[in-house]
């Protein structure tokens, strides 16, 4: 099963256009926007259709038009704008669109089917099952009840439900947004999930009163799944529908990873590995962004190509600040020539962050010609260690981050050796990128994507 995370925000996104907290600050300061959540499942189901569901298909760089089956949760403007369903309309897809929601979903879409809009509307309750068949085979999906009624009466949030949906080779979701803690979990039990979306809409902010987690309630939530059984040891639990009243990104990132809770960016891609080339100038930010990204995973090997220079003093004190900056859980392998050999042995599920390649072409240099003089030895040993690289890339069964320094954009190297490195370099990076899901330049500490959204 894989799964695009097109959007991990609350009803307002975050940060929330007329706040101005230190939460929503910070990430204005940043450019980060998370808009309201949904998911995209294999392409061919969707989770929630809130009105920024068209635009973050588009960033994620991909379309709706295969999509067969519309899951949603409820009839709160944020999870269905039923104007998509006039963009259908305008556009008609060659299969039938099948919505699938309690009875207030289904009356809020009435009024925007038009005529040549290929939609069926089906009602659905907590405690149906069904089946969905798509081109690659049927999937089941079971509502399960939310816990988001609040303070005040609303009907339509005590319709809401969570999807638990189950793909033809057996991965398993489950769609839990906009809940509180549930008493009752015994429709989950056993299930085993392989990746979970969890709301976490109010973070520190503990008297609301709604039908919502925070993160006093989150470790409730997942304690009750574990000890059902919906939750194991190989399950992603991600946090979604988060609002402003969160602690900055980087301090969630933190207490989310504590309870093994991943914060990922929209447009996230899971429940497959992906490889993603980081390359940028000296202190562009490669690192940090690479570290970010890294940050998402619950496993975390860190691979530092760079060889021993114990008699550079700067050197290893540069070396201190990048250790001193991992998290402590993370592995650390040292030296590039572990490199494919730590590739082809990862784990599922897992990261590794290779830092770097520069580095690690360096070194590989440095054993093929020693003091870097016969240039057949150079070409040879650069082309035969790429080829092993991209051989272990390939097999690994992990996520794969990547990080070089672009240093083909400056002036032509004077002496003849610098010239040599800038060439196998460059060829470098083109290999490796053809096999990358994203490319991303950093210039000035900021991120340009250049290939793929953001994919962890």
């Amino acid at each position: 099963m894989e799964v695009i995370v097109l959007g991990t925000g609350a009803a307002d996104g975050w940060p929330s256009p007329f706040c101005e907290c230190l939460s929503c600050a910070d990430m204005r300061s940043r450019g980060r926007v998370r808009v309201p959540t949904a998911a995209l499942v294999d392409g061919l189901i969707l989770l929630d259709a809130g009105p920024a569901v068209a635009s973050s298909a588009a960033r994620a760089r991909v379309s709706l038009r295969d999509v067969r089956h519309v899951l949603v949760t409820h009839a709160h403007p944020d999870h269905l704008d039923p104007a998509l369903l006039l963009w259908l309309d305008w556009n008609p897809t060659p299969a039938v669109l099948h919505l699938w929601g309690p009875p207030s979903v289904l009356s809020r879409c009435r009024d925007w089917i038009g005529p040549r809009t290929p939609v069926q509307l089906h009602e659905i309750a907590a405690g149906d099952t069904w089946g969905l068949p798509t081109p690659r085979g049927d999937y089941t999906v079971r509502a399960v009840a939310a816990a988001h009624g609040g303070h005040a009466p609303d009907s339509v949030a005590d319709e809401a439900v969570l999807y638990d949906l189950t793909a033809p080779d057996g991965s398993r979701l489950l769609y839990a947004t906009d809940t509180g803690p549930i008493g009752d979990l015994t429709a989950c039990a056993g299930a085993a999930y392989d990746v979970i979306l969890l709301e976490e809409t109010f973070g520190d902010h503990l008297d609301h009163g709604t039908g919502h987690l925070d993160l006093a309630t989150l470790p409730v939530m997942l304690h009750d799944l574990t000890a059902v059984g919906a939750r194991v040891d190989t399950t992603q639990v991600v946090a979604v529908h988060l609002g402003h009243h969160n602690p900055p990104e980087a301090l969630l990132r933190e207490r989310l990873a504590a309870h093994g809770v991943r914060l990922v960016d929209d447009g996230t891609t899971i429940g497959r590995p992906t490889r993603g080339l980081i390359v940028g100038g000296a202190r562009s930010g490669k690192s940090t962004e690479a570290e970010r990204r890294a940050g998402a995973f619950a496993h975390v090997t860190y691979v530092a190509t760079a060889s021993a220079r114990p008699d550079d003093a700067e050197w290893q004190e540069r070396v201190r600040m990048h250790r001193e900056r991992r998290p402590a859980h993370w592995r650390t392998v040292e030296g590039g020539h572990h490199l494919a050999d730590t590739l082809r042995d990862a784990s599922p599920g897992s990261a590794i962050l290779v830092d770097c390649l520069t580095l690690w072409l360096t070194d590989v240099l440095d054993r093929a010609s020693p003091d870097w003089s016969d240039d057949d030895a150079l070409s040879a040993g650069a082309h035969a260690a790429t080829a092993d690289l991209l051989a272990a890339l390939a097999q690994c069964p992990a996520t794969v981050i990547l990080v070089s320094n672009e240093v083909g954009m400056g002036l032509v190297p004077a002496t003849r050796a610098g010239r040599i490195f800038v060439d196998l370099l460059g060829r470098l990076h083109q290999q490796v990128g053809d096999v990358c899901d994203t490319i991303t330049l950093m210039v000035a500490g900021q991120p340009w994507v250049m290939r793929g959204g953001h994919v962890d």
